[in-house]
C-alpha cells in the first residue's frame, strides 16, 4: 500500500493510500469515530465506520487518545465541507503507541501559563500555531538562500570558535579551548570579509552568540543570522541589497506559505505592501523623530527597542536608518568622509514597531585607521593581525550586513515575542529543554 502524506492526498481522489501520524483530535457518533490527524504536513479527518471495518479496528480506534501515534488505511474522498477539502474513509489501523489516560497528554486546550508552555516546549512545538510558525521560519531561510544562490553568492561557513570579539568584548561567551580559551562567535563578519576578498560576493548562515543580559521581547542569547558581504561595494550598495532580500523573503512567504499566516491569523494586507523602494532616514532625522514623539534622546545616544518602535511605528514598510555616530558602532565601521563623526552604516527597521531586522555598513579599509580603532575599542591586535592582513593586500571598499533570522520570523508572523520563532529558545532565564 502507497504510505504518503497529508499535503498530497489531492493527488490520491479514489485511491486507497496509508497515512501515519498522531491524533490531533477525535469525536464519535457512536457507530462512527472521526479521527482528525496530523502528520507534519497537514491535517485530515480520518473516518471509521463500525459496520465497515472490523471489531478490532473499531476498538482500536474507540481507544485512541491525543497524540497517540497510529497508521490509518482508506480511501481517499473529496469532500468540500473538510478542513482541506478531502477526507479518509478507512479500512485498516494500526497503533503504533497509545498516550495513556492515566498520563494524558499534558498541553490541552485549556489556556496554560507561558513558562509552563515553555518548559514543555518540546510537547508545544506540535500545537497548529507553532507548527505554522516553524513552517514560516523554514520558508523564510530557504527564501534567503535561494535569494543569494541566484543572485552568485558563495555560501562560506565561518567559524564558531574565535579568538577574539567581534562586536562588543562584553557579551562574549567564554568557553575553554583545550589549554587556552575561545569565544562562542557574535558574527562571522570578519571571516566572511577575507572570503568577500577571494570569491567576490559570499554570505555565511550559521548560530551566533550573544551574552547580552537583556530580557526582552527581541533577544534571545542564540539566533541565527544570514550575512552577505561584497567586495568592491559601499553603504548604498547594502541598503538597495538589503531592500531586495527582505521583499523577496516576504513574497516567497505569501506566495508559499498563506495558510500558516491565516492560522496565525496575520494581516496579510500588511505584509502585501512590503515592495521597494523603502524610506531611508539619516541617524538625524530618526533623532528629529524620537524627540517629536516625547523622547529625550539627544544626537550620540543608540537606540533602544522602545526607540527603534516608535520610529518604526512611522511607516508602512521597513524604513532604512543610516549613518549612525561612529562612536556607537563597532570598530570595523568606514566614517564618513564628508562627516567622520558619523559612520557609513544602516539598519533596517520592519514596520508595525518590530524593530531591527537588519544591520551592517560599509567596512573600514584604510589598515592605519583599523590600528587606531583597535586601539580606541581597547582590543587585543594580535588576535586581528590576520584581519589586518586584508588592508595590506588588495584591500577596496566592501560591505555587508548581517539579517537575525528570528527576528524577522517575528515581525513576517505578526507574534509578540521572538522565543516562538526557534524550536528551542535560549534566554537569559532559560537553557532548558
Amino acid at each position: 500500500m502507497t504510505h504518503i502524506y497529508i499535503e498530497d492526498i489531492g493527488r490520491h481522489t479514489g485511491q486507497e493510500v496509508t497515512l501515519r501520524g498522531w491524533v490531533h483530535n477525535k469525536r464519535s457518533s457512536g457507530k462512527i469515530q472521526f479521527l482528525i490527524m496530523r502528520d507534519g504536513t497537514g491535517t485530515i479527518q480520518a473516518v471509521v465506520v463500525k459496520s465497515v471495518v472490523s471489531p478490532e479496528v473499531f476498538a482500536a480506534a474507540d481507544s485512541l487518545t491525543h497524540e497517540s501515534s497510529f497508521e490509518v488505511t482508506g480511501k481517499v474522498r473529496e469532500d468540500a465541507r473538510a478542513p482541506g477539502g478531502y477526507e479518509l474513509d478507512v479500512t485498516a489501523l494500526k497503533v503504533y503507541q497509545e498516550v495513556s489516560k492515566e498520563e494524558p497528554f499534558p498541553i490541552t486546550p485549556k489556556e496554560h501559563g507561558i513558562e509552563f508552555l515553555m518548559d514543555h516546549r518540546h510537547l508545544w512545538i506540535r500545537s497548529t500555531r507553532q507548527r505554522a510558525i516553524l513552517k514560516i521560519r523554514h520558508e523564510i531561510i530557504k527564501a534567503t538562500r535561494d535569494f543569494f544562490d541566484d543572485r552568485g553568492f558563495t555560501l562560506c561557513d565561518t567559524p564558531i570558535l574565535t579568538p577574539a570579539a567581534c562586536e562588543g568584548t562584553t557579551t562574549l561567551f567564554e568557553v575553554k579551548y583545550f589549554e587556552d580559551k575561545a569565544f562562542l562567535t557574535q558574527s562571522g563578519q570578519l571571516y566572511n570579509e577575507a572570503t568577500a576578498i577571494a570569491l567576490g560576493k559570499v554570505y555565511c548562515f550559521g548560530p551566533t552568540f550573544r551574552a547580552e543580559k537583556s530580557k526582552t521581547r527581541r533577544h534571545l542569547t542564540e539566533f541565527w543570522m544570514v550575512e552577505p558581504e561584497v567586495a568592491y561595494a559601499t553603504v548604498e550598495d547594502m541598503m538597495d541589497l538589503a531592500e531586495q532580500l527582505i521583499s523577496f523573503v516576504v513574497q516567497r512567504v505569501l506566495e508559499r506559505r498563506t495558510n500558516e499566516l491565516k492560522a496565525l491569523e496575520r494581516d496579510l494586507s500588511k505584509l502585501e505592501k512590503i515592495a521597494p523602494p523603502f524610506p531611508r532616514i539619516s541617524y538625524d532625522d530618526a533623532v528629529r523623530i524620537l524627540q517629536q514623539h516625547g523622547s529625550e534622546l539627544q544626537w550620540g545616544g543608540d537606540f533602544g527597542g522602545g526607540d527603534e518602535t516608535i520610529i518604526s511605528q512611522q511607516f508602512d514598510k521597513p524604513v532604512v536608518v543610516h549613518r549612525y555616530p561612529s562612536a556607537i558602532k563597532a570598530f570595523y565601521m568606514e566614517p564618513d568622509q564628508d562627516r567622520p563623526e558619523v559612520a557609513l552604516c544602516l539598519d533596517v527597521l520592519a514596520p508595525e514597531g518590530y524593530g531591527e531586522i537588519i544591520g551592517g555598513g560599509q567596512r573600514a579599509s584604510s589598515y592605519d585607521l583599523l590600528i587606531q580603532r583597535l586601539k580606541e575599542h581597547d582590543l587585543p591586535r594580535e588576535a586581528f593581525e590576520w584581519y589586518l592582513d586584508l588592508r595590506k593586500f588588495g584591500s577596496v571598499p566592501h560591505a555587508g550586513f548581517g539579517m537575525g533570522i528570528e527576528r524577522a520570523v517575528t515581525w513576517i508572523c505578526g507574534l509578540d515575542h521572538v522565543r516562538e520563532t526557534i524550536p528551542f529558545p535560549r534566554m537569559l532565564y532559560r537553557l532548558n529543554p
